[in-house]
């Protein structure tokens, strides 16, 4: 236990050193103008194209466009661009009516035949979108007069209105934002939505400037404007924030749990933290080396010590996690034993499975092969950096060899997609996602979840399982499935729940009504304001 005493005093030497002089600097008070907000995000927003991913940000997504229904605070379906909808008896089509005072940020009005346009071009995309069901199962959208749409169905589904709530890719563009081609997935001529924001001002990878959309449809912004400013670096973002050169840091991925205790001590600024949003998971890989064994995954189980790495590497503002949903999401109610921490036991099942600890040797071995685990991860993401840093030292007590490869985004994405990893940090995606669309992963070629699932003797069942249970339409009988599909995967030892993750925010005193959305991934600031 020396080596990961050590870690741990060299991790919380650190940063004290890299936030010790923040007691000793004079806070300096926002220059901006009352009514602009100025915050950092980690990198650039990308071309903000309603209907796809990646470089596109999730939460400039959710300021220039709208869903036909929303996501509301109580977890329940709420209007949005449309005011009401009707489901057929035998759940195979929804008709949905349209707001008739919904203008596009250009003057242009919200109809039923640019809603048809936009889910026919995702549609047409389905290649992009195989991770989400609800795409899978459009089978053609009717236009009923000026002002009323009718989505028909392959078949009955479930989460159909909560899947059409998500930021994307389901979201509105006006006619005018589609290319030349047509079809979104080779771009977007101009962002132009619906939405509370206006994208008026963009250089990549410097900032962003929205500002209120004075036609929006709904309760207007309290801010005119909100300026975005791309700060990659940890250190950087929170000098900005002293100087005043930023008002907000939103968002724990732009904080490790360090950084944001050491501003709260400062007693200069707002803090905040949110109710459990999701969950931190490792998820195994039983089609690649050393994880194929079942008894390597339960011995990496039970050599993991939860409160020691709330602790010590997320500063106790997290809870430690050994299910899958946090609590209050559907169906985290389902029992299971949890697997508890035993590093007697995690030894015992590394001897029984052939990996021997030679007299003098670091790392155990079997017939000639070290035990090692490939884990990659975000070289941008400092809080899942530290927490692997972690691993790679405790695991290390019962000789097992981390190797650690930090990536850029794009090409650790890439890694995740073809599956040249052992364990891989996959974390829940919360509210409307959870639970289905998690479990769903499980079942998309080159997903982690698939990874996850793929080298078990029981993945035939477990995929059939997964597909009943998005498209039963029977309460009792999901339940039954869930409780099926979380048995198997806790027995097969395939994810591990490490903590249920939290949001958080550093402010200066001069903003108000701080909140946090049910969406992770949405920053609400239309509710904030300056005093």
């Amino acid at each position: 236990m020396k080596k990961l005493s050590s870690f741990l005093l060299i991790f919380a030497l650190s940063i004290v050193a890299a936030c010790g002089n923040l007691e000793d600097k004079k806070q300096s008070t926002s220059s901006n103008p009352k009514s602009v907000l100025t915050m950092s995000w980690v990198k650039d927003i990308g071309q903000v194209n309603p209907h796809m991913y990646a470089p596109n940000e999730l939460f400039a997504q959710a300021m220039l466009y709208d869903p036909l229904v929303s996501y509301g605070e109580d977890g329940k379906i709420q209007p949005a661009l449309a005011t009401s909808w009707e489901m057929a008896t035998d759940g195979k089509s929804y008709t949905f009516t349209l707001r008739d005072d919904v203008m596009y940020s250009d003057g242009s009005k919200l109809t039923a035949e640019n809603v048809k346009r936009n889910i026919d071009t995702v549609v047409d995309n389905s290649a992009a979108h195989s991770w989400l069901e609800v795409v899978a199962v459009i089978d053609n959208v009717e236009i009923i007069d000026e002002l009323q749409v009718k989505i028909n169905l392959k078949e009955p589904y479930y989460p159909f209105l909560q899947e059409l709530s998500l930021i994307r890719p389901l979201r509105m563009l006006a006619d005018s934002g589609f290319p030349e081609s047509g079809t979104t997935k080779d771009g977007i001529a101009k962002p132009i939505g619906s939405g509370p924001w206006i994208l008026t001002d963009y250089q990549q990878d410097s900032f962003a400037e929205f500002t209120r959309n004075e036609n929006y449809w709904g309760e207007k912004p309290k801010l005119k404007k909100v300026i975005v400013k791309i700060i990659p670096d940890a250190q950087a973002r929170m000098m900005a924030l002293e100087k005043g050169d930023i008002d907000l840091i939103f968002g724990s991925g732009q904080l490790a749990p360090a950084e944001y205790q050491a501003l709260q001590k400062t007693g200069k600024y707002q803090t905040m933290i949110s109710e459990p949003s999701s969950t931190r998971i490792l998820s195994f890989n039983t089609t690649y080396g050393v994880t194929q064994d079942k008894n390597v995954r339960l011995a990496l189980q039970h050599a993991f010590d939860r409160q020691t790495m709330i602790d010590y590497v997320l500063n106790g503002l997290e809870q430690e996690a050994y299910t899958l949903f946090a609590p209050g999401f559907p169906f985290s109610d389902i029992k299971l034993e949890h697997y508890t921490y035993n590093l007697e036991k995690a030894t015992q099942l590394l001897e029984d499975a052939g990996w021997a600890l030679e007299s003098g040797a670091t790392f155990r071995t079997k017939n000639g092969q070290t035990l090692t685990l490939v884990i990659p991860y975000n070289s941008g993401d400092q809080v899942h950096k530290t927490i692997f840093e972690y691993l790679q030292s405790a695991w290390r007590e019962i000789g097992v060899e981390v190797q650690l490869i930090g990536e850029e985004d794009q090409l650790f994405k890439m890694r995740s997609k073809t599956g040249q990893y052992n364990l891989i940090m996959n974390d829940t995606w919360g509210v409307p996602y959870d639970p289905h669309m998690y479990i769903r992963t499980m079942t998309g070629d080159k997903q982690i979840g698939y990874y996850a699932q793929k080298g078990l003797a029981v993945s035939e069942q477990l995929t059939a399982n997964i597909g009943k249970v998005i498209r039963s339409t029977d309460e009792g009988q999901r339940r039954a499935l869930y409780e099926s599909i979380f048995q198997t995967i806790h027995e097969e030892a395939i994810f591990m729940p490490l903590s249920y993750r939290t949001n958080y925010l550093v402010a200066n005193n001069e903003l108000a009504n701080l909140s946090f959305s049910k969406q992770q991934y949405e920053v609400p600031l239309k509710n904030f304001e300056v005093k």
